[in-house]
């Protein structure tokens, strides 16, 4: 990669992660070029279509978010879910053998049986969303020029309004109907900002091999609610607690919480807890504390 300059291609530019990172590079990485790539665009799972994309722009970086990321719908079609979670991350790290590649990818990859996994743990997935992340992982990997990033629970404002946990938690109480959140299920939120600020330092790095990017904080999704419900009062929240032990739908991991502590050696600055950030980040408007909004 070049001192100054480079052209970054974000896949996903649409979803998330990706609109955050492609909003905040003027800040982050301000003499970079980058070039977010949304579906229309660029069909990731067309080779031809992403070949074309290269020839236009040809990337020096590429920042890989893009994802069949919704557990449910990887289940109900795992053909899809691997022709993009998969078979394009392949594609993509094929091409970009040469260059800096960026993978994100999930806590998911773990099955919850324990705490604080650490990057050097076994992964072992209980979804086909887990399975598909795990296996493209190993195919990034294999490049000692690539990097995978797993991270976790990200609270944001997508382009589309539904990408995030965040989005997902406040239409529900948009509509005056109760959230049930289990008890004892526990991951480690991060604001999608922060990640994507995260993700930039690591690229001015250069940094490879494989981290854990989360919040710094370990949470259950019933305390999750509890917080994001004080922050959001207007909206009279209502939380219902449940446990995993009444459920009965597809499976689901008690305890995805990440040790970050390979990445914060890194890090300008400190990954934050969830509750400690709410606090200094109160809503301001249409939740703008968030960061980047929708164009």
């Amino acid at each position: 990669m070049r001192d100054a300059g480079p052209v970054v291609w974000i896949t996903g530019a649409g979803g998330l992660l990706g609109h955050y990172l492609v909003r905040t590079a003027a800040r982050c990485v301000p003499t970079w070029r980058v070039v977010g790539l949304t579906r229309p665009e660029a069909d990731l799972t067309d080779p031809a279509a992403i070949e074309r994309a290269w020839r236009r722009a040809p990337p020096e970086l590429i920042i890989h978010c893009a994802a069949l990321s919704k557990a449910v719908a990887c289940e109900a079609d795992p053909e899809q879910a691997r022709a993009v979670n998969v078979v394009a991350t392949s594609h993509l790290a094929r091409m970009a053998a040469e260059i800096p590649f960026i993978f994100v990818s999930t806590d998911q990859v773990f099955d919850g049986s324990r705490s604080w996994y650490r990057e050097t743990d076994p992964v072992s997935p209980l979804t086909f969303y887990g399975r598909s992340k795990a296996e493209a992982e190993r195919i990034v990997l294999s490049n000692p020029r690539h990097t995978v990033v797993r991270t976790s629970l990200n609270a944001g404002l997508s382009p589309t309004g539904d990408r995030s946990f965040l989005e997902e938690t406040l239409a529900v109480w948009r509509k005056g109907a109760p959230l049930r959140l289990f008890t004892d299920e526990f991951r480690c939120p991060i604001p999608a900002s922060v990640t994507a600020r995260a993700i930039w330092e690591l690229a001015a790095q250069s940094a490879t091999g494989l981290f854990h990017l989360a919040g710094s904080e370990r949470l259950s999704r019933w305390e999750i609610g509890q917080l994001l419900a004080a922050h959001y009062p207007e909206l009279h929240p209502r939380c219902v607690p449940g446990t995993l032990r009444e459920y009965t739908g597809p499976p689901r991991s008690p305890d995805l919480s990440l040790d970050c502590a390979r990445l914060q050696r890194r890090l300008s600055f400190p990954l934050p807890g969830f509750r400690a950030w709410l606090q200094a980040h109160p809503p301001r408007g249409s939740d703008t504390a968030w960061g980047p909004t929708p164009p």
